[in-house]
């Protein structure tokens, strides 16, 4: 009608940053997840944790040595500037978070000390809400819970629980070890390239374990006998090869990507479909099958993820979807 201006509600945009960024972060928390069939293979031969995650870390640090050199060409005042962050990337977000880990296996289950590690995506939602003073959305509050009971169910906890003071403390360590490593990921730092903070981590992570190898802190042992993966006898290197490049390499470098778009909060509850990864791993590599709970667990967490995303999106102000086209400096734009 001639003198009115007809209304048009806006729509909320999703960045495909956003998109992307679950998407890698997805594929970071698949290939996180082979690390448990590689490594319980070398494991069964002799191998113990510590020797296995130390060679793990050297090994993909040496693989990104030469790609991270060729990144900070004529720039490597930027490792000068960010020596601080990448040296606690790799004494607290690696090192310490396998470390303290391994110590929970010592005297709790599995179940239990995986479960302890991750709450570390409740941690964080905590975290914001006292930092920031500002009640995280149903959405998330829901899918925090969801996720939880998901991660319970896929970990099978109740099936023979064992429970040890300090194995207890051990795992709430892992956990706050693993919040350190996304909130160092998430934040945004065009002069510390992905690469660049992985390499420098693993060289700095796996350099640790070493020593604590070498004082006696922790058994370091090691095996050249065949290994038994996917049914089929191997060289114990073939595992090895793909703990380095899949499960360390890949996973770390496209899960500080994933951190960089998604933030940590979004970004630490994808990481929880690292166990329903695992799970399936287990089931093709080793023949372990997966029961019923389990899955049911796995359709938790990934309700959970949506929900806290949902949540995410919902929180963010609300932006007009442009009539034209986008300009090019504004695609792609990443969300902390």
């Amino acid at each position: 009608m001639a003198g009115k201006t007809a209304h048009v509600p806006a729509a909320r945009a999703v960045p495909p940053a956003a998109v992307s960024g679950v998407g890698i972060a997805l594929l970071s928390s698949a290939v996180f997840g082979l690390s448990g069939s590689f490594a319980k293979s070398l494991l069964e031969a002799g191998w113990t944790p510590g020797a296995a995650v130390a060679l793990r870390m050297i090994g993909a640090a040496l693989v990104l040595a030469v790609p991270a050199a060729l990144a900070l060409y004529g720039r490597w005042h930027q490792v000068r500037g960010n020596w601080r962050t990448i040296v606690l990337f790799g004494l607290i977000g690696v090192a310490g978070c396998q470390l303290f880990y391994f110590n929970a296996v010592m005297t709790l289950s599995v179940g239990v000390a995986l479960l302890l590690e991750f709450l570390a995506p409740v941690l964080i939602v905590l975290w914001l809400w006292l930092t920031s003073r500002r009640m995280p959305s149903p959405a998330t509050l829901a899918g925090a819970v969801l996720s939880v009971a998901g991660l319970m169910l896929v970990l099978d906890v109740f099936g023979s629980v064992r429970l040890d003071p300090a194995g207890v403390l051990w795992g709430l360590g892992a956990a706050v070890c693993l919040v350190i490593y996304f909130f160092i990921t998430a934040k945004q730092n065009d002069s510390l390239p992905p690469l660049v903070l992985a390499a420098g981590g693993l060289l700095v992570g796996g350099a640790v374990m070493l020593l604590l190898g070498a004082v006696g802190a922790v058994p370091m042992g090691f095996s050249t006998d065949d290994v038994t993966l996917g049914g089929w006898s191997t060289p114990w290197w073939v595992p090895m090869l793909g703990l380095v490049l899949f499960s360390t390499v890949l996973s770390y470098v496209t899960g500080i990507m994933a951190a960089r778009i998604l933030g940590s909060k979004v970004a630490s509850f994808v990481s929880l479909t690292e166990v329903l990864f695992a799970v399936l791993w287990a089931w093709l590599l080793l023949g372990e099958l997966p029961a019923a709970i389990q899955l049911l667990g796995g359709v938790l967490i990934v309700a959970g993820v949506v929900l806290v995303r949902l949540g995410e999106l919902r929180s963010q102000p609300l932006r007009m979807r442009p009539a034209g086209p986008v300009p090019a400096r504004n695609r792609g734009g990443a969300g902390a």
